[in-house]
């Protein structure tokens, strides 16, 4: 492993054990109830006065669950526990017991009754992790429960899922994405190779609506029967997503045997040369299906997806996506994370590169755990034996009023977006 890479990796793993883990502990919950804050601000003081994305509480204890079994973390099962204690309590939803609610007050009300896909795929990960760090049987019966709701209840036209209990016309790549991740994660906790089927059923999705083969783009959303919105119509290409998905096929490739490469050597490329700022190396939020930038703006998150991709690149042969992966975490240091606070981060950057706001959300916290861990699985396997073609280190880690949503089209995708993780500017991810 290249110098320079393994000197970035021994700082990023500084940073998340030694400041961000202590920081977020202390800091990220509140002691009376043991929920999880939406976000510190620049000083890394907890916003206690803005609603509470109840998919935060499962990030939260994903990252509880994947530090505590990394040994990065003591007496995590008892902050799940808290955290479990505290959903069952405020979060449950009133009418269905299985499942939670989409928002919360900042005084603990609900505020949002929606059951949106986005949120439960991550309340599967949060259990697969569970059950992988704490033995925790009842987050696999959890985890059992919420699939057979989403089967029932949200299961869509033409595969995949709906986005939720609610109206719209538009559907999205990205939910499916975290899903695909949660079922591989149920698959590494349990080795039951129904949730690796599971895993399957995404992976098709993949290769026959979400990837555009013609020009190797991932596209972003669709109509009901996964006909692409047109650039017109408001399709959107994310180049985070791009990379995240280079890394996500990887982890599936490596338990199913499928083969991948067609598609992540096309990902990965072309989310460098049409993603990526020349002058910087940092990411765009978004980018047209013709290559154009579509927003400037640069979050932080993307970041960390570069770092994974890149890895696994670097795994298969790829000597030059070593130095991307270095380049990424002197990125992260250098733009995102606070020189005042270690432990604490910024979540995006405008197009000339300066702060849009000083808060630092929690949901960010998933990311940068996720490539933390990768980054200190790589560096583990290269000190064990030189690294060979195609052998991506294995994951030990671990990425609105109710009613109808209009669409399809511009004005359908933001509305869903306005509860997504690709917020804008004032409002928290």
């Amino acid at each position: 492993m290249p110098q320079e890479l393994s000197k970035w990796s021994e700082r990023l793993q500084s940073w998340m054990v030694d400041s961000a883990i202590p920081l977020w502990i202390n800091r990220g919950f509140d002691p009376a109830t043991g929920s999880a804050y939406e976000r510190l601000d620049s000083e890394g003081n907890a916003d206690r006065g803005c609603a509470k994305r109840v998919r935060v509480q499962a990030r939260q204890m994903f990252f509880i669950a994947c530090a505590s079994f990394r040994n990065w973390l003591g007496d995590g099962a008892g902050r799940v526990a808290a955290l479990e204690s505290y959903l069952a309590r405020y979060a449950t939803h009133p009418n269905t017991p299985d499942v939670y609610v989409h928002l919360l007050t900042s005084d603990d009300r609900i505020g949002d009754t929606r059951q949106d896909l986005y949120d439960l795929a991550f309340f599967l990960l949060a259990c697969a992790w569970r059950l992988r760090a704490f033995n925790d049987l009842a987050a696999l019966r959890k985890a059992e429960a919420l699939i057979c709701h989403l089967d029932q209840y949200l299961k869509g036209p033409r595969g995949g899922w709906q986005e939720g209990d609610y109206e719209t016309e538009v559907r999205r790549q990205n939910p499916h994405m975290h899903l695909l991740e949660a079922f591989i994660a149920l698959y590494d906790a349990t080795r039951d190779g129904r949730w690796l089927a599971r895993a399957g059923e995404v992976f098709a999705l993949f290769e026959n609506c979400f990837y555009d083969s013609e020009r190797g783009l991932l596209l972003e959303y669709f109509r009901h029967d996964w006909c692409p919105l047109t650039e017109d119509e408001g399709q959107q290409v994310e180049p985070g997503h791009m990379l995240e998905w280079v890394w996500l096929l990887h982890q599936y490739s490596r338990r199913s045997g499928a083969p991948v490469d067609r598609y992540t050597r096309t990902l990965y490329d072309n989310a460098l040369s049409l993603g990526q700022e020349k002058t910087t190396g940092l990411i765009y939020d978004a980018i047209t299906p013709s290559g154009k930038i579509h927003q400037a703006t640069k979050r932080c998150w993307p970041i960390t997806e570069l770092i994974k991709a890149s890895l696994c690149q670097a795994a298969g042969g790829d000597t030059a996506a070593e130095q991307q992966a270095a380049h990424g975490i002197r990125l992260l240091f250098e733009y995102y994370f606070s020189p005042s606070l270690p432990g604490l981060y910024i979540d995006q950057l405008d197009k000339q590169n300066q702060v849009i706001n000083h808060h630092a959300p929690a949901s960010t916290l998933y990311h940068l755990m996720v490539a933390t861990a990768e980054v200190t699985d790589y560096s583990e396997a290269a000190s064990r034996e030189p690294m060979t073609p195609q052998k991506c280190p294995e994951r030990t880690d671990l990425g609105a009023t109710r009613g109808a949503i209009s669409g399809p089209g511009a004005s359908g995708i933001a509305a869903l977006e306005s509860s997504d993780d690709n917020q804008k500017q004032g409002t928290p991810p």
